[in-house]
């Protein structure tokens, strides 16, 4: 991208965002995009039954306006920046959606509550919409490589809220047409309202974020659309966003080129319904117990080997929510060494944060937290009473290679989460519609499909 030098980064960014065509996107990509829905959608359907979601579908409805957007798992309809904002805590609420490392976040949480709204409001086809989802979820990950890794590692910045304002203000931008210089001033606008705190992470906030950053885009992109004014270099300017959140501003990173071309292709899904960096430990964990017939009462000692961010992510020591459970490493490996099945969202309770077994597990845990390791690796080693000791390790950060086994675990995750609210059959038919979405005229159908009888 030698556009940066030329024209700065900001506009550099978002002249590539809006000159995104459908015609671009390989196969491969817009297939990894369809995926991203899925797996969206289905967060956000079961994620709206969450006691967060209805204080804030509460909020909006007393504010009024037309209610124009389809609310995800729920009758209601809202005003289309209300449902970004209630659709995207909802799809965040359990801590179950997809993950890419270059932000690193949340991507599809941010942008997605934000560009369904509008396209239902606007009548938008498949096509187009897909479209500014892969314009979007590539820039947030541009801009999430120039401020890594200061941003969410140093400062605590949470890069779902700040990352994902960026994204969806882009990809909302795409959708409404917008310019190369409106886009930028968007991103300019989105960029003013980012925020959003890792120190809330087991708390209704963290839910909050993703439903804001979708807020903010939209708000954004809209504001731009009407003619609205912001710095056009928000990113590099002086006291711009870049000097202000990070200590590490390296534009040149927005030109690295990722693994086949796009970032969309680096995605990561969720099979365990807690935060993404107790996977690796939940893997190793689940391992050792198949491997060695390990039981609760033989554990003497259970060391994990983890990177030392994990310390400020995702180590509440003793949970006493399902949310908190979330962001227990102590507990989510308990869990895993005691055969609890992490993908079930009922897994995560207070009934299970009190559990004695769990309990006793949780609290025979010792860390090595180390620099210079990948944030997603985790080493698990086991003592027992007899003197035996047995080691596992696994990475839950390297993407998928097979596409189609990856689609086959989604679309058993969709039922699993989507079956119970919509029923059996109502689902399926939102996952064949999802499976041509790139085809369909307009999304309104594929919506309704979503929301809750």
């Amino acid at each position: 991208m030698n556009a940066i030098s030329r024209m700065g980064l900001t506009r550099a960014l978002a002249s590539k965002a809006a000159a995104l065509r459908f015609e671009d996107i390989p196969d491969a990509v817009r297939s990894w995009a369809r995926q991203c829905v899925l797996d969206y959608t289905g967060c956000a359907v079961a994620g709206a039954s969450d006691d967060l979601v209805a204080m804030l579908l509460a909020e909006m409805q007393e504010q009024g306006g037309a209610p124009i957007a389809t609310v995800l798992g729920r009758p209601e309809r809202l005003p289309v920046l209300s449902a970004a904002l209630v659709n995207g805590a909802a799809s965040h609420a359990l801590d179950f959606d997809d993950v890419n490392l270059a932000m690193p976040g949340h991507p599809s949480v941010a942008i997605l509550p934000a560009l369904l709204a509008l396209a239902e409001e606007r009548g938008s086809s498949g096509a187009d919409v897909l479209t500014a989802f892969v314009a979007g979820y590539e820039l947030q990950c541009r801009v999430g490589r120039v401020i890594a890794p200061g941003h969410y590692d140093g400062l605590g910045y949470h890069a779902t809220a700040t990352m994902g304002s960026f994204g969806a203000a882009a990809a909302c931008a795409h959708l409404l047409g917008l310019d190369a210089e409106r886009t930028a001033v968007a991103l300019g606008i989105a960029g003013t309202q980012a925020a959003g705190l890792k120190s809330m992470f087991g708390t209704m906030c963290k839910p909050l974020h993703a439903g804001k950053a979708a807020y903010h885009g939209l708000l954004a992109a809209r504001l731009a659309a009407r003619g609205f004014t912001s710095r056009t270099d928000v990113l590099e300017c002086a006291q711009g966003f870049c000097a202000t959140h990070s200590t590490d501003f390296r534009p040149e990173r927005a030109a690295d080129a990722p693994a086949g071309g796009w970032w969309i292709l680096s995605n990561l899904f969720k099979y365990h319904a807690s935060c993404y960096m107790t996977h690796s430990a939940i893997e190793a964990a689940r391992t050792l117990r198949q491997t060695h017939g390990i039981v609760p009462e033989q554990v003497e000692r259970i060391e994990l080997v983890v990177e030392e961010a994990c310390d400020r992510i995702c180590n509440i020591a003793a949970p006493r929510t399902g949310l908190e459970a979330k962001f227990s490493l102590r507990l989510t490996t308990a869990m895993g060494l005691a055969g609890i099945d992490t993908s079930r969202l009922s897994s995560y309770s207070e009934a299970v944060a009190a559990d004695p077994v769990l309990i006793g597990l949780r609290d025979k845990v010792a860390f090595d937290f180390r620099s210079g390791i990948r944030s997603t690796f985790t080493e698990a080693a086991v003592s027992l009473r007899d003197g035996s000791r047995f080691a596992a390790q696994h990475d839950s950060g390297i993407p998928a290679t097979d596409a189609a086994e990856q689609g086959r675990r989604l679309e058993a995750k969709f039922a699993a989460l989507v079956d119970a609210v919509i029923g059996p059959d109502r689902a399926a038919r939102l996952s064949v519609e999802i499976g041509r979405f790139d085809t369909l005229p307009d999304l309104r159908g594929l919506l309704a499909l979503g929301a809750a009888a």
